[in-house]
């Protein structure tokens, strides 16, 4: 998966416009960054990882490129 389409997938997750995020903001100043967005990631990443994302590894993600970073 490409670094744009992981920023694509979390538009979509946020429920954001196209080419919205670029990888540098903090995820405490997108609104749209709210329990269902964690929700739907949390989801994402158990059916196409195949891993369990923890509240703890949720609250450690400080900008939209740790969440990307994480996405495989």
């Amino acid at each position: 998966m490409t670094y744009q389409e992981k920023l694509d997938l979390l538009e979509d997750m946020m429920e954001l416009e196209e080419n919205t995020l670029s990888g540098k903001e903090n995820l405490e100043d997108i609104d749209e960054w709210d329990s269902m967005s964690k929700l739907y990631l949390v989801s994402w990443v158990k059916k196409n990882m195949k891993k369990k994302l923890t509240t703890e590894e949720i609250v450690q993600f400080r900008t939209v490129n740790d969440i990307c970073e994480y996405i495989q």
